[in-house]
């Protein structure tokens, strides 16, 4: 049983975001802070967004409430992002639906959704995104970075084996949502091999998958980097990665693969002969196919 969950005070929760690039989202919503998947790679972990105790989930005070006034101030709707902070499908989520009622408001107020998750639980809720997507734009975005579960298991304990999300993936895909995969980060020296990357593009085409947006490296920064080198030291011991680490990205931000070229290649080739999309402005524009000019005037 899970212990009560903590409040922390807010005064707005749907904010514009400073640009649609970004799977054409217009606003963000974080009605929770902090996650509990535990994974090692997690760049909110980073000093910079100042979320303490980062691995205890709280929920901001009167959610309902403020998204309800949030939504009715917007003077146009647009595509509300969530999932980019804190998983909105934490172990919480499942008793308290404050996302499911979240995204029923967006759905009142004539708004589209985009989510980010690694949790099945977004499976729930197809009624209500089907629901949205009568007459705005959804997008189901679930992050994925290996098709081994034993490997998913160590590096991101607290989510779904990758088997259960691409499960989850052929659910929403069977029920006619825009949905695929975020194949992000890409974990050098761990998930940076051919044999990985096409395993993902084959199961993603086995599910129906519309889409893949990847990056074949990580971020390292501030607190995170001695987090993850931690980690990777307790997890994979005696197989000198966090020397590989050092030594090939020394202080580095980005971690970009030594086999992010070849990696591309593989990948944009096998997505092509899968018809799976994988560059963002062609995943933004078929995610608003089939939707009349007079709806979707915000983009």
């Amino acid at each position: 049983m899970l212990p009560s969950i903590e409040t922390i005070p807010a005064k707005t929760i749907v904010t514009r975001t400073k640009s649609s690039e970004w799977f054409g989202t217009d606003y963000n919503m974080n009605l929770y802070r902090g996650c509990c998947h535990g994974c090692i790679y997690c760049d909110s972990r980073s000093e910079c967004y100042r979320i303490d105790r980062f691995d205890t989930v709280r929920i901001k005070e009167n959610a309902l409430q403020i998204v309800r006034d949030d939504l009715r101030r917007k003077v146009k709707p647009g595509v509300v992002g969530t999932g980019a902070m804190s998983d909105p499908y934490n172990p919480y989520e499942h008793e308290l639906k404050a996302t499911r009622h979240a995204l029923e408001l967006i759905s009142a107020f004539g708004f589209g959704a985009a989510i980010a998750t690694k949790s099945t639980l977004i499976t729930r809720d197809i009624d209500v995104l089907q629901e949205i997507r009568e007459m705005m734009p959804v997008l189901c975005k679930l992050t994925i970075t290996t098709c081994d579960d034993a490997l998913s298991r160590k590096i991101e304990p607290g989510a779904p084996p990758s088997s259960k999300r691409f499960q989850a993936l052929r659910e929403l895909s069977e029920a006619g949502l825009f949905a695929g995969i975020l194949l992000m980060p890409v974990l050098p020296f761990l998930e940076d091999t051919p044999e990985n990357v096409l395993g993902i593009v084959e199961q993603a085409a086995q599910c129906g998958a519309k889409f893949i947006y990847p990056a074949f490296g990580m971020t390292l920064r501030q607190n995170q980097r001695e987090w993850y080198l931690t980690k990777l030291d307790a997890l994979f011991p005696g197989e000198g990665l966090r020397e590989r680490y050092e030594r090939q990205y020394r202080s580095d931000y980005r971690c970009v693969s030594r086999r992010a070229k070849e990696l591309w290649g593989l990948f944009s080739r096998a997505c092509d002969k899968a018809g799976i999309l994988y560059r963002m402005p062609d995943i933004v524009r078929a995610s608003r196919l089939g939707y009349e000019e007079t709806q979707l005037k915000f983009f």
